[in-house]
């Protein structure tokens, strides 16, 4: 009897969603990662999905599934890596339902993940934000949305994710003003607004006259707006700012680019590393000194506080004959 489907489908029901109440983001990418295994076996095994055994899902085909991912769909090596993260997470589970297939398992659970570049974060400078921000068309309802929107992350440095399921509750204008978010691990974060953000908030609250349950910036129906079409319309502008600023044809723009535009600034300004990570919600303070690599200016700052090289070029030569003897040999 193949007990692979009903493994399947207890690993998402009963580990996943019972067992460790994983956020919809986790079981959507987890789901998408099996669709994909799903549907590559069944094309190199001519089997229908429920009717795959578990050890032909062997560590030959999860290779050549993550070799396919890479060459054919163009995934990078961070997704590569979290597709395999997802097919070793079922294994683990599998392996206390499948004592019979442990030597599969434990030969998929050992492949190890891809190593990979870290390139620096791409940020936007103040002159790159300005056009940016003056890029969408104020006598339009969605230039005006997507002004306060670009705003708004540039200022709180907050993930697509979190943009997008802000309620209109979620802004506080009065004293101490701030936006409460539920962020990357299901942690609510505060945090605190400037007077050019609340300003500017103040007016698209005005305008968007929403119920306090319904989105922060929603769109044009009055539904939530999805992560692409938020990335579809900073694409947009950004053509626009280009024109006017041309080294921002060389930079893609996404709201993630505005994320470290935010964190960037409060770096400049002198804030410590470990506030910027309680700012943008990182589990690790460890997370942030990435941006450290990427500031040049901090880079150029130490560099001015240094002692002069000013010592005479050539080779050293000692003195004493014995160090003379010791060296030569």
């Amino acid at each position: 009897m193949n007990s692979f489907p009903s493994t399947l489908q207890s690993f998402f029901s009963d580990r996943l969603i019972r067992e460790r109440d994983a956020s919809p983001h986790t079981i959507g990418s987890y789901s998408d990662t099996m669709r994909l295994l799903l549907a590559f076996a069944t094309e190199r095994l001519r089997t229908e999905p429920s009717k795959l055994h578990l050890h032909q899902l062997d560590t030959p085909l999860i290779g050549a599934f993550l070799d396919h991912l890479e060459h054919e769909r163009g995934c990078g090596a961070r997704t590569r890596n979290a597709r395999l993260a997802a097919i070793r997470s079922l294994y683990r589970f599998a392996a206390l339902r499948h004592p019979e297939d442990a030597a599969v398992i434990e030969r998929v659970l050992a492949i190890s993940p891809k190593r990979h570049e870290r390139a620096l974060v791409t940020f936007l400078n103040e002159p790159e934000l300005d056009a940016l921000i003056a890029a969408p068309d104020p006598g339009t309802w969605t230039g005006r949305r997507d002004h306060a929107i670009i705003i708004f992350l540039a200022q709180t440095g907050l993930r697509a994710s979190e943009l997008i399921n802000l309620s209109c509750s979620a802004v506080h204008l009065g004293t101490g003003p701030y936006v409460r978010c539920l962020g990357k691990g299901r942690k609510h974060r505060v945090t605190p607004l400037t007077k050019e953000t609340v300003s500017v908030l103040r007016a698209w609250l005005a305008e968007r006259d929403g119920q306090e349950q319904q989105p922060l910036f929603p769109t044009r129906a009055g539904r939530t707006l999805s992560r692409g079409a938020l990335a579809r319309r900073l694409a947009v502008h950004a053509a626009v700012a280009a024109e006017r600023c041309p080294s921002l044809q060389a930079k893609p723009i996404t709201p993630h680019v505005l994320r470290h535009t935010a964190a960037m600034r409060l770096l400049h300004a002198g804030t410590d590393t470990s506030v910027i990570a309680l700012w943008l919600g990182h589990e690790q303070v460890e997370t942030t000194q990435v941006y450290l690599h990427a500031d040049l200016a901090i880079k150029e700052r130490a560099l001015a506080r240094t002692k002069p090289l000013d010592c005479k070029p050539g080779r050293y030569s000692p003195r004493d004959p014995l160090l003379k003897f010791l060296e030569a040999l």
